[in-house]
């Protein structure tokens, strides 16, 4: 993660007899001082994640006084003003519904990514089939974000997920354990689909996508602390996607798959996966209208 030390965190400090109401006034204008673009939104999501109050909670709580908690707010508002995401801070993210451990070994999930289980799970229930026995498989699956979520809203379902970080295979089995699915998926450490044989019926896949020469002009809160495995797509940001493809080609079966694709990736993506036999059967755009999750059949 390049550049999280580069500069030093602001001096920021709350007091232990400060009101709940007066940290989160003084909050916001710390972040906005800092550049952060949702000042107030981030404030109060800091201050309910390490307060443990729901919005209402911490409105009807404003007069009380921080107490222990005043040195945690102290950190978390330096580490944030320094462009640290809400998400790591906390240590948990919200992804279609449900709560995620996120550390700095895995991407923090975006809300644009539920566009991928969404294509997913309309291509599945489209043909009848959310209730049969299905094999998933989950390539760079990071925090599990996408295998998890897929197996708890398929009861019947199984899945593999696949990564080259032994790390981020560590909180992906943490993620399946803590929301239940974690007999039903197996997490293996290996480069896109080598070595596993399948069957499966359903590939997915949230792969690094940043081209090599853009990773320096990401926004502060991606490049200096997403890990550079899960963001760096090689010289033209399609390397991974190329592996996808000439392994689902060695598989030799026909299958399904859905990918999360850049802004701008939709149809050089789906050429790569016409050369391997793909069909196009659906395109799902994101919260800001571009395409961003592909699906397609394979016919081999």
């Amino acid at each position: 993660m390049a550049g999280v030390d580069a500069d030093p965190l602001p001096a920021v400090h709350f007091r232990s007899d400060q009101s709940i109401g007066d940290a989160l006034a003084q909050l916001t204008r710390v972040l906005r001082d800092a550049g952060i673009d949702t000042p107030q939104r981030d404030a109060r999501f800091l201050l309910r994640g390490l307060l443990g109050l729901d919005g209402a909670k911490l409105l009807s709580c404003s007069a009380r006084a921080l107490g222990d908690d005043a040195e945690r707010i102290s950190d978390a508002a330096r580490r944030r003003a320094a462009h640290e995401p809400v998400s790591r801070i906390l240590g948990h993210r919200e992804f279609y519904g449900r709560d995620f451990i996120v550390t700095p070994d895995v991407l923090d999930p975006r809300p644009d990514t539920e566009a991928v289980v969404e294509a997913a799970l309309g291509l599945i229930k489209s043909r009848g089939l959310s209730q049969r026995p299905l094999s998933i498989v989950d390539v760079g699956t990071g925090s599990g974000i996408l295998i998890v979520t897929l197996l708890a809203e398929l009861p019947n379902a199984r899945g593999v997920g696949t990564d080259v970080s032994q790390a981020a295979l560590e909180v992906a089995r943490r993620n399946a354990a803590s929301l239940g699915v974690k007999d039903r998926v197996h997490f293996v450490a290996t480069s896109g689909l080598d070595g596993c044989a399948g069957p499966f019926d359903l590939v997915i896949s949230n792969p690094p996508y940043i081209s090599t020469g853009e990773i320096d002009e990401l926004e502060r809160d991606v490049k200096d602390f997403d890990p550079l495995l899960a963001l760096d797509g090689g010289a033209d940001g399609l390397c991974v996607y190329r592996k996808i493809a000439q392994n689902i080609v060695e598989l030799q079966r026909p299958l399904m798959v859905v990918l999360e694709v850049g802004s701008t990736q939709a149809e050089a993506v789906i050429e790569i996966f016409s050369s391997a036999g793909g069909q196009l059967i659906g395109r799902h755009k994101d919260l800001g209208g571009h395409t961003r999750a592909v699906a397609l059949e394979i016919h081999l």
